[in-house]
């Protein structure tokens, strides 16, 4: 028969910009490249998020939007080849402000909790529409509803003109993080039609999306928009200041031979000679194999982001429950030197770690009398770098009274000879039930690992607290700083500071008071 198409198969939906048609497979109904925001282009470049578009009609939409403009991933490394950050779907451009939705019920009765996924790739790359964010597992449970985000990044998202005096361009340093508010309002407005509570909102991302998270965090337009939040790997404690973001300004305009009283002209190029440009201010950390950090969001008094997220935990601002998590082997992504010797581990413990280096790398051996002295050297640069940076943000958090959860993941991947260890971004695939890729693999105890996480964060979602039947996750204070550690074998259990006579000896060493 001919006619519209089955609605079981191609569900509509009303949203307050028009009708728009999904894809349904296994109970689940999907909507991708949904518009929150006008597209970021020309006279809307360097400006605030505008609203969407609205339409007559029904619009489809069962294929992925543009992803931000950014440098593609290298796969010069092994790590590369883990994550698929090579392969984003949709294709480059600036229409970019668009969010990517799962659900396993229309019903607007239905209230089910929303799970609203922040991509990583740092403040310079990644997508919502990465193979690592397909929420299809999530809603296949039946218990959440899963959305994933594409925002500005890099200098589209962060190019701070404020310090040049045009009005027009005024908070260009935080326009990324003005964009996932606005997919956030968009979020409040419209998911009820889709099956959603929009009075339970959890925000959450690994990496890059850990750090957006903790901005979130600091940020008075963003409060009431979200109602949980979690850090994988990801905690920002500081932002950029007003004086190296401007500085940086500087150069990027300087590379383009654009004049500080001509910035209208940055509207009228290419966004591929502004990419070209953004790229060999990034090459320096590149080079390094570090994630380029040349655009970072600006805090500036009275502005977007008044606070550093840590500054903002400390003064009690924060007012959701949060999750903190991280890996054990988190920096191994980072490294190279597989073959390292014995000799050249300590040298790596005696160059950061001083006059007591000998000590703390016999508390490294006792804890994995197994480990490559690669490996200890990357839980090493782990501690001094991710770690530290979590146990400081759940320290201010716990103490400031907001609820507080944390966890260790120690599980290495399978990947190459399990050569990575517990690498940054294995606990992303079993957070959300999908471990398809190369970080975790199929298996039966991944499977394990994933449904027991997964259930975790979605009974976050909708209780704003971890629970799970066979688990007890007890929440952290600085005094206990119980844990949640995911074992090198997959158990799970909780834990009173796990690891702390290392925790400790690092605290002190990076002149951090140590609880």
């Amino acid at each position: 028969m001919i006619g519209e198409p089955n609605p079981l198969f191609f569900p509509v939906v009303q949203t307050a910009q028009g009708r728009m048609r999904g894809l349904a497979i296994s109970g689940v109904s999907m909507f991708k490249g949904i518009r929150y925001g006008a597209s970021t282009a020309g006279a809307n470049r360097y400006r605030p998020p505008q609203p969407p578009p609205e339409w007559s009609g029904i619009e489809d939409r069962t294929a992925y939007g543009n992803f931000a403009p950014q440098h593609p991933s290298s796969r010069t490394r092994r790590y590369s080849d883990l994550i698929l950050y090579d392969i984003q779907p949709g294709g480059m451009g600036e229409d970019c402000l668009v969010l990517n939705l799962w659900t396993p019920s229309l019903d607007a009765g239905a209230k089910l909790p929303v799970m609203v996924h922040l991509h990583g790739g740092g403040w310079y790359g990644g997508t919502g529409n990465s193979p690592q964010f397909d929420g299809q597992m999530v809603a296949e449970t039946g218990e959440a509803l899963f959305i994933s985000i594409n925002h500005r990044i890099g200098s589209f998202g962060f190019l701070d003109l404020e310090a040049f005096g045009d009005p027009r361009f005024a908070g260009s340093g935080s326009n990324g993080m003005a964009d996932v508010v606005a997919a956030l309002d968009w979020i409040k407005e419209n998911i009820a039609a889709f099956g959603g509570d929009p009075d339970r909102v959890l925000v959450f991302g690994q990496s890059g999306g850990g750090a957006k998270t903790s901005t979130l965090l600091a940020m008075p337009s963003a409060q009431g928009l979200f109602h949980r939040a979690g850090i994988m790997s990801g905690s920002a404690l500081r932002l950029g200041n007003p004086d190296e973001t401007a500085a940086m300004a500087e150069r990027f305009l300087a590379l383009l031979g654009i004049a500080p009283d001509a910035l209208e002209r940055l509207q009228e190029l290419p966004f591929q000679t502004l990419l070209s440009a953004q790229i060999e201010l990034e090459m320096e950390d590149r080079r390094k194999g570090e994630a380029p950090r040349a655009f970072l969001p600006v805090v500036r008094e009275g502005a977007r982001i008044p606070l550093h997220p840590l500054e903002a935990a400390r003064a009690g601002k924060v007012r959701v429950p949060v999750i903190i998590g991280t890996v054990l082997d988190e920096r191994s992504y980072r490294r190279v030197d597989f073959d390292m010797s014995a000799a050249e581990l300590r040298a790596q413990f005696a160059a950061h770690m001083g006059p007591q280096s000998d000590d703390i790398l016999a508390l490294y051996r006792a804890e994995d009398t197994g480990a490559a002295p690669y490996l200890m050297a990357a839980r090493l640069d782990t501690d001094l770098t991710f770690r530290l940076a979590a146990w400081i943000m759940s320290d201010a958090l716990a103490q400031a009274g907001t609820p507080t959860w944390a966890y260790l993941w120690a599980k290495p991947s399978r990947a190459f000879g399990g050569q990575f260890g517990a690498t940054h971004g294995v606990d992303l695939g079993p957070s959300l039930g999908d471990i398809r890729l190369g970080l975790n693999g199929p298996s039966q105890d991944w499977a394990q690992s994933a449904a027991m996480m997964s259930a975790l964060w979605r009974g976050f979602a909708a209780r704003g607290a971890p629970s799970h039947d066979a688990l007890h996750w007890p929440a952290f204070t600085a005094a206990q700083r119980q844990t949640l550690v995911v074992g090198a074998d997959g158990s799970f259990g909780a834990q009173s500071d796990p690891r702390g006579a290392i925790r400790r000896a690092v605290m002190a060493r990076k002149g951090v008071s140590p609880a």
